[in-house]
């Protein structure tokens, strides 16, 4: 079996959970690295779009933000950002959002906002961007997030995008017509979220995690489906595919990568 990092793993994971078929909206960071080793691997025809406007790009190296000429230079076409937002992405055009953030409780609301209280934060976050749309208007959101106790909390200091707010059935009585979060990915396991109370629940861990871990690294009681499944470990064609993005990428951008 190949070596590899929980991150390699976190990402390769979160890859395969992409569609050949999707029309997915990428996140910058580890939602682009992700989708984009989803196309260069089983899923070809996987159609990406940034928050720029870009469709159907096909990045060599991954973009330091929505604005990298590399988005634009690589897709079939760009539209205006208002008419990728209304028509796009509210008309109901994208089967998946990819999405991480800086904190998520168990009901996968996430915040990018703040940490602290809103008119004195500890730390300013870069905002929603276009996270709060994505939440609501893609078919469902695949989150991608390195698993902690800071980002993974009891209650957020901010909610940017709902998740599935209180549970249970709070996204339809908000009259969200979309599936919200369902697969929450993260360097030590997956999580789902349970059919009935909507509580992300554990559903694989990756090979060597223990539930230990898992709860050392979660603020709040974990729950785990009745059948938990062992995460397959990276290939070695994934892990050489995902690697080599990176060493591109590495070489274009330097430092800022």
């Amino acid at each position: 079996m190949a070596d590899y990092k929980p991150g390699e793993m976190m990402t390769v994971a979160a890859a395969r959970a992409l569609r050949n078929e999707d029309v997915c909206f990428v996140g910058i960071g580890m939602p682009s690295a992700a989708s984009n080793l989803a196309r260069l691997t089983h899923a070809p025809g996987i159609t990406l779009i940034y928050e720029s406007g870009t469709i159907a790009t096909r990045p060599d190296v991954l973009p330091l933000s929505i604005g990298d000429g590399e988005l634009c230079s690589t897709a079939l076409t760009t539209v205006s950002v208002p008419e990728m937002f209304r028509y796009w992405l509210q008309g109901g055009r994208m089967t998946v959002g990819f999405l991480g953030g800086a904190q998520i409780d168990r009901f996968a609301n996430l915040n990018t906002t703040v940490v602290g209280p809103y008119d004195r934060p500890k730390v300013r976050l870069p905002g929603g961007g276009g996270a709060p749309e994505i939440a609501s208007s893609c078919g469902e959101i695949f989150i991608i997030m390195a698993q902690s106790k800071r980002s993974f909390v009891a209650k957020l200091d901010f909610i940017t995008s709902m998740g599935h707010g209180e549970g249970g059935d709070h996204r339809a009585r908000l009259g969200l017509k979309s599936k919200g979060p369902t697969k929450l990915v993260t360097d030590l396991c997956i999580f789902e979220p349970d059919p009935q109370s909507r509580e992300m629940t554990v559903t694989s861990i990756h090979p060597g995690v223990t539930r230990e871990q898992i709860a050392d690294n979660t603020g709040w009681p974990v729950r785990y489906a009745a059948n938990i499944a062992v995460t397959a470990a990276p290939t070695a064609d994934e892990l050489r595919v995902l690697r080599e993005v990176h060493a591109r990428t590495a070489r274009a951008h330097g430092e800022a990568a």
